[in-house]
């Protein structure tokens, strides 16, 4: 009899972890308390099925704090069916082609001599430096964003969470 509990206790723990290595970028997304309102945006700006991809993708993450501190309206205002193309391209301003771990951007970080230059897939750059032992993200107008949480694993990427929206030029 327990040998057929530590099987099944055994099995269990390998189809939840199978389970979690499939979840994708919008699945780990919709998980996270912190990021109801890029779910929102990604939703409104008709880019679920494009990060359910196959990618990989890196995305930055703004938190809700992050978009409560747009100015006031301007999420709103993104979020109405006319504006989005221009919400889309914000979002895209934060996902980056490839898998780039946190350890991967201090390191390019470190042997770019204090800077790496990131193109995002709406065709902008981000420019990453460290402040500390912090990795911050300059936008196209000079806006910086701290890194605060990294490498949230998802089946076709990662996720770094971000503290504010990050705006292309």
């Amino acid at each position: 009899m327990k040998k057929i509990v530590l099987i099944f206790t055994m099995l269990t723990f390998c189809f939840s972890t199978v389970s979690i290595a499939q979840s994708d970028i919008v699945d780990v997304a919709l998980s996270s308390k912190d990021h109801t309102t890029l779910v929102a945006a990604v939703k409104a700006a008709d880019l679920v099925n494009t990060l359910k991809g196959e990618g990989p993708f890196t995305v930055f993450a703004p938190t809700n704090a992050a978009f409560d501190a747009l100015p006031e309206g301007t999420l709103e205002s993104l979020l109405k069916p006319e504006s989005k193309s221009k919400l889309a391209s914000i979002l895209t301003y934060h996902v980056v082609a490839g898998n780039f771990k946190a350890a991967d951007v201090v390191a390019a970080i470190k042997k770019g001599g204090g800077k790496f230059t990131i193109k995002t897939v709406n065709g902008g750059t981000l420019t990453a430096s460290l402040k500390g032992d912090k990795v911050v993200l300059i936008d196209g107008n000079g806006n910086t964003s701290i890194i605060t949480g990294t490498d949230l694993k998802a089946s076709n990427g990662v996720i770094h969470v971000i503290d504010s929206v990050v705006l292309p030029k």
